[in-house]
C-alpha cells in the first residue's frame, strides 16, 4: 500500500512538472530532462509512468476535463457558466492545467499526441449538459445544441489565449464573463437571464463553496 501510494504522489509529481514545462517551453522545445529537473525524479521514476515524451505529453492533455468539475446546479445552463468560470480560475493557478492547454493549441504535438481529445471531450460534455437546459425550457427553440457547444469551447480556447497573451491570465474571469454577456441573449430564454450569475468574480465563489463544502 505504501509502495502504491508512492508511486501515485511520483506520477503526480511528474505530471504537474511536465505541465509546467509544457506550458513555459511547447512541446517542441521540452525535454524530459527539464521535466525530471523539475519534477526531482530520476529518470527510471519517470519511465516507469510514462515510456516516452508522447505518452507524457498525452497523460498532460488527458488531465484537462476533471478540472471543470463543479457541483450540479437545478440550471442547466447556470452550471454550464459555473464551469467555463471554474475550470477558468483554476487556469490561472495550476501547472499540470496550465500545460495541457499549452498542449491543446500546440500544433507542433506529434501525429502519437492527440490534441484534439480535450476540445471534442468538452463538446460531448456540454452537448449533453444543453440538452437537459433543452428539456427544462431554459433554452430557445432556435438554439443547434453543437453548433452552440463549439462556438462556446473555441470562443473559450481563444478568450484564454488572449488573456493569457495580454495579462498573464489576471483578466481572464472578466473576459470569460464578457463572453457569456454576448453568448446568453442569444441562447436563453428571456425569463431566465436576470437570474444567471455571470460576473467574473464568479469562479471564485464556486471554488470556495466547493472547499468549504468538500465537493
Amino acid at each position: 500500500m505504501a509502495r502504491q501510494e508512492r508511486a501515485i504522489r511520483t506520477r503526480k509529481a511528474i505530471l504537474e512538472a511536465a505541465g509546467a514545462v509544457f506550458d513555459e517551453h511547447g512541446y517542441a522545445s521540452t525535454t524530459i530532462a527539464m521535466v525530471l529537473e523539475r519534477a526531482d525524479v530520476t529518470k527510471g521514476a519517470l519511465y516507469f509512468h510514462f515510456p516516452s515524451k508522447e505518452s507524457l505529453a498525452q497523460a498532460v492533455l488527458d488531465e484537462q476535463l476533471p478540472f471543470g468539475t463543479v457541483p450540479p446546479h437545478p440550471c442547466k445552463l447556470q452550471e454550464i457558466i459555473d464551469i467555463t468560470f471554474v475550470f477558468g480560475q483554476r487556469l490561472v493557478g495550476n501547472s499540470l492545467l496550465q500545460g495541457s492547454v499549452r498542449l491543446t493549441v500546440d500544433q507542433c504535438a506529434p501525429p502519437g499526441v492527440d490534441h484534439t481529445g480535450p476540445y471534442r471531450q468538452w463538446a460531448e460534455l456540454l452537448v449533453a449538459l444543453m440538452q437537459q437546459a433543452r428539456e427544462q425550457g431554459e433554452l430557445l427553440p432556435t438554439v443547434v445544441l453543437r453548433d452552440t457547444v463549439e462556438l462556446l469551447v473555441g470562443a473559450f480556447a481563444g478568450v484564454q489565449q488572449m488573456s493569457r497573451a495580454l495579462s498573464g491570465r489576471e483578466d481572464l474571469g472578466h473576459r470569460i464573463s464578457v463572453l457569456w454577456s454576448h453568448i446568453l441573449p442569444s441562447i436563453a430564454v428571456p425569463g431566465l437571464l436576470l437570474g444567471l450569475d455571470s460576473k467574473p468574480d464568479r469562479g471564485t465563489r464556486i471554488l470556495a463553496d466547493i472547499e468549504l463544502s468538500g465537493y
